[in-house]
């Protein structure tokens, strides 16, 4: 019965480390003050495999300047590898519509990129891709199935449609994080996708996932130019079945 209730018929089974289905709360940090908010759904796709969801939005003097209203879902196969993407993104006086299709069979991805305000096609294109390949929040969920070591790396396939890299990842050192969901004992990963890698922009991007098997992502910090600064997100309430 306990099975039935984790994996009810016609879901995947999860893969290691994985929850059959979580909800993820975090702040969001920027400049020292909280700037926003972001949630992510995991659970079984019938169509797919599994699906990821990222509602992010920016809150008090933050939303005021500069205001952001994102969705973003990732379709992914029961082995994680990537089968879609779509984003639906209000940042600033931006509207835009971003759809990317991934076919393992032909190796590849195509890109549609429209401005909702104009009705209009900013950018397509189609590239080519391993037969299995990540996007970056999919690719999230490919590190928690992973048993990275202090002092180990290994490279990921990620995709934003645009561009297809083998990104390297770090499993760096243990650290104690407090967030506002409690007190972890975790490792820190790096994730080298700034730098012209995947992204132009210079950058860093690390994660904190819990020491222990469910791999939890209790941090995510983004360290770009002056200009924009840094971006952390911390746990701030877990919930899973």
């Amino acid at each position: 019965m306990l099975l039935l209730l984790l994996f009810p018929p016609g879901a995947p089974a999860a893969p290691t480390a994985l929850p059959a289905k979580e909800t993820l709360d975090y702040t969001v940090e920027w400049r020292l003050v909280t700037a926003g908010k972001a949630r992510v759904v995991w659970d079984a796709s019938p169509q797919h495999g599994w699906q990821a969801d990222l509602h992010l939005e920016s809150t008090g003097l933050v939303s005021r300047l500069f205001k952001v209203n994102n969705d973003y879902a990732s379709n992914m196969g029961p082995d994680l590898c990537a089968s879609g993407s779509y984003l639906k993104a209000e940042e600033g006086n931006r509207h835009k519509e971003t759809r990317v299709t991934f076919d393992a069979a032909s190796h590849k991805a195509a890109y549609l990129e429209k401005d909702l305000d104009k009705k209009a096609v900013v950018a397509q294109q189609e590239i080519d891709i391993p037969p299995c390949v990540h996007d970056v929040l999919g690719a999230l969920y490919a590190l928690r199935t992973l048993n990275l070591q202090v002092g180990q790396s290994t490279k990921l396939p990620i995709s934003d449609g645009k561009k297809s890299v083998m990104a390297r990842v770090e499993a760096q050192q243990r650290e104690d994080i407090k967030t506002p969901a409690g007190a972890f004992k975790t490792i820190r990963y790096e994730a080298f996708l700034f730098n012209d890698v995947l992204y132009r922009r210079y950058g860093r991007l690390h994660v904190w996932l819990t020491d222990d098997g469910r791999k939890l992502p209790v941090q995510i910090r983004v360290r770009l130019q002056f200009t924009i600064g840094t971006i952390t997100l911390q746990l701030q309430k877990e919930e899973k079945t």
